[in-house]
C-alpha cells in the first residue's frame, strides 16, 4: 500500500479527532473559536482528499475505505461534544437522526457492496448537500460566539436541523434504491 497525499490527509483527519477533543475542552475563552476551526480544517481535507484522488488518479481500496470512516469519527465525535455542550432535546434529535443515519446507511453500503449491488447507493447530490449543510452547521455550534449582529449558534441550531431533514431525506431515497435488494426473498 502506498501513503499518497489523499491517503496522507485522510490520516490527517483522524489525527485532528483527538486534537480537536483537548481543544474543544480547554477552559479558555479561545477554544469554541479553535475548535470550530480544527474541525473546519478536517472538513476541508475531507473535501480535498478526494478532490486529489480523482485529480491525480490516486484512488486506491485503502483510500476508499478510510476515507469515509474518517469522516464518521470526525462528525460524531463533534456532536457527540456538542450534544454534550448542550444537552437539549432540541439537540439530542438532529444529532441521533444525523448519526443514526450514518450508522444505517454505512450498513447498507457494505451489504449492497456484498451483492455487487454498490452503484445503487452511491454518494448522490443530496447527499453532498446534506454533507455540507451538516458539516457547516457543526462548524458554527462550535465557534458559538456572535459576530456583529449575527447569532452564529442560532444560525447553526438551524442548519442542523435542516441538515436533520435532508439527511432523512437521503437516507429514504438509499433505502428505496436499495429496496429491490432489501424485499427480496433469500
Amino acid at each position: 500500500m502506498k501513503f499518497n497525499p489523499p491517503i496522507v490527509l485522510t490520516l490527517l483527519r483522524i489525527a485532528l479527532i483527538p486534537v480537536f477533543v483537548v481543544v474543544f475542552y480547554l477552559p479558555f475563552a479561545w477554544a469554541p473559536p479553535i475548535s470550530a476551526l480544527v474541525f473546519a480544517l478536517a472538513a476541508v481535507t475531507d473535501w480535498f482528499d478526494g478532490w486529489l484522488a480523482r485529480r491525480w488518479n490516486e484512488t486506491s481500496a485503502f483510500g476508499a475505505f478510510l476515507d469515509p470512516v474518517a469522516d464518521k469519527l470526525m462528525v460524531v465525535a463533534a456532536l457527540v461534544l456538542i450534544l454534550q455542550a448542550d444537552p437539549r432535546v432540541a439537540m439530542a434529535i438532529p444529532i441521533m437522526i444525523i448519526i443514526g443515519r450514518e450508522l444505517t446507511i454505512s450498513a447498507l453500503r457494505e451489504w449492497m457492496a456484498e451483492l455487487g449491488a454498490h452503484k445503487r447507493v452511491a454518494v448522490s447530490w443530496l447527499g453532498k448537500t446534506k454533507t455540507a449543510a451538516q458539516m457547516l452547521a457543526i462548524v458554527l455550534l462550535l465557534y458559538r460566539f456572535p459576530v456583529w449582529v449575527l447569532p452564529i449558534y442560532n444560525i447553526g441550531i438551524a442548519l442542523l436541523m435542516i441538515a436533520a431533514a435532508l439527511t432523512l431525506w437521503s437516507m429514504c431515497l438509499y433505502l428505496l434504491a436499495a429496496w429491490p435488494e432489501l424485499s427480496r426473498e433469500r
